[in-house]
């Protein structure tokens, strides 16, 4: 008996190795550029929902831009994590923006309200 053949009339092959490789690799960089966003945007939407529980005082207390800026700038961050890929260029400064808010403004609120570990 002959070889399978294809609509040309070619004997029809198998996939190459390298090929079936080639799709685990897609789907597991596919996964993995996925959990990339997740955990962006549950970082933004961290920040915002901080942002939204400080007191207004706080903020120029602690020597910082305004609440009303900073809700701002956490929720457009938020915004452009869920509109634009993480490792895009607006991705890329909206987890920039949060990851300030987190480091950087959070921590100086929080010492001037006297919360604790977890406030």
């Amino acid at each position: 008996m002959d070889a399978p053949s294809g609509r040309s009339g070619w004997p029809v092959r198998s996939r190459p190795r390298y090929e079936s490789y080639a799709v685990l690799v897609d789907f597991l960089s596919s996964g993995l550029f996925g959990l990339i966003e997740l955990a962006c945007l549950v970082v933004a939407v961290w920040a915002l929902i901080d942002c939204a529980i400080r007191a207004t005082a706080a903020f120029p207390a602690a020597g910082k831009l305004t609440k009303p800026a900073w809700l701002a700038i956490t929720g457009g961050a938020a915004l452009l994590q869920l509109l634009f890929a993480a490792l895009t260029l607006f991705g890329i400064a909206a987890i920039v923006a949060s990851i300030v808010y987190l480091v950087d403004v959070r921590p100086a609120v929080k010492e001037v309200q006297g919360g604790g570990r977890w406030s």
